[in-house]
């Protein structure tokens, strides 16, 4: 049905929810030559009007994040390819994004694959990528962090030393997985895979790139250390915090980016086989350790917030296309797609 909606359309208009990485979505997308469209909840937000070149062209306002389903036909009036974010799948939910009837940019079946925690191990010990260890309730005798299933910014994290621990602060109405802690240093490596392009780094189809690397901001565990141990804490009720309030920027020694292109494609491959690719942008979180190995303990299957740090460039970007952004590259890939009349390998 997507596809045979694509073959009237002429010149898409760009749409996301106004939150997480729009700006720089609708930003490249005009670099591009796009229309854009803002869907936001209540009313347009008043910050837009303060950076003029990433303000889309025309709101759509919603009472509620379901509603956009409901909007389908106005949607695809305007010709409009949808850019998932965080938020946006997050706020709609992953089974009612999936079902959106409106062609939307990427391969919404990574979102089966993303959202399901052990789907997601499956997938990259799969493709022979090195994760932190799982244990269950019982096999807890060391560090754990304690994650729920899908994309809440950091919010559904908590650090345990024991089952006793667990118990007492874990939901048990929802899924969680209990990872092995794992010191090191955090890098939350951009990448971005074009099944279309045959320039650059080739995989079996399309080429892969890395668009930038950044580590989040965490509220309050990037500053609790300087007031004591964790154990000391714990014991005046002062428990650490994941939640993300921002990203900083990083770039790795040049001697690991062999390592980092292995791990990206090894990861896309295995997404050709299991659902079709993981097309366009995607995050590999990681922890490297003190022996220069990394180990990826989740993956981001669209555009990441980290991605905001470079609307005008990164050092990596750089060396692509001067000023180039995930939000910019995302427009690219689909206007080569137009041009080359392969819409539909990149949009689902």
């Amino acid at each position: 049905m997507i596809e045979d909606l694509l073959k009237h359309y002429n010149e898409p208009t760009i749409a996301t929810v106004c939150s997480h990485s729009s700006l720089q979505i609708f930003d490249g997308a005009r670099k591009e030559g796009f229309k854009t469209l803002g869907i936001a909840l209540k009313k347009p937000p008043k910050f837009y009007d303060a950076f003029p070149l990433a303000k889309p062209d025309e709101f759509m306002v919603v009472e509620r994040y379901s509603e956009i389903a409901d909007r389908r036909n106005e949607l695809i009036r305007q010709d409009a390819i949808v850019i998932p974010h965080g938020s946006f799948v997050e706020y709609m939910g992953a089974e009612r994004f999936r079902e959106l009837e409106v062609p939307t940019f990427g391969n919404r079946k990574v979102l089966e694959w993303e959202s399901d925690r052990k789907k997601e191990r499956q997938w990259l010990e799969g493709a022979g990528i090195t994760m932190p260890a799982q244990y269950s309730l019982d096999e807890v005798d060391r560090p754990v962090i304690v994650k729920y299933h899908g994309a809440k910014g950091g919010s559904s994290f908590f650090i345990a030393n024991n089952r006793e621990e667990i118990e007492k602060r874990v939901d048990t109405t929802q899924e969680f997985t209990i990872q092995e802690f794992v010191p090191g240093t955090r890098y939350y490596i951009h990448y971005f895979y074009s099944p279309i392009s045959e320039d650059g780094y080739r995989l079996s189809k399309g080429t892969l790139e890395v668009l930038g690397i950044d580590r989040r901001v965490e509220s309050n565990i990037d500053e609790i250390y300087r007031l004591g141990s964790i154990n000391e804490l714990a014991k005046l009720g002062i428990n650490p915090s994941f939640v993300v309030t921002g990203n900083l920027p990083l770039v790795l020694r040049e001697s690991l980016l062999p390592k980092v292109f292995e791990m990206g494609e090894k990861v896309v491959e295995e997404s050709l086989k299991l659902f079709g690719g993981v097309i366009g942008p995607f995050c590999l979180e990681t922890i490297c350790t003190e022996d220069l190995e990394f180990k990826v303990f989740e993956i981001s299957a669209r555009i990441v917030a980290g991605t905001n740090l470079f609307i005008s460039g990164s050092p990596y970007a750089d060396l692509i296309e001067k000023g180039l952004s995930t939000g910019k590259r995302i427009a690219k890939e689909i206007r080569k797609a137009m041009d080359e009349g392969r819409l539909d390998e990149v949009v689902t």
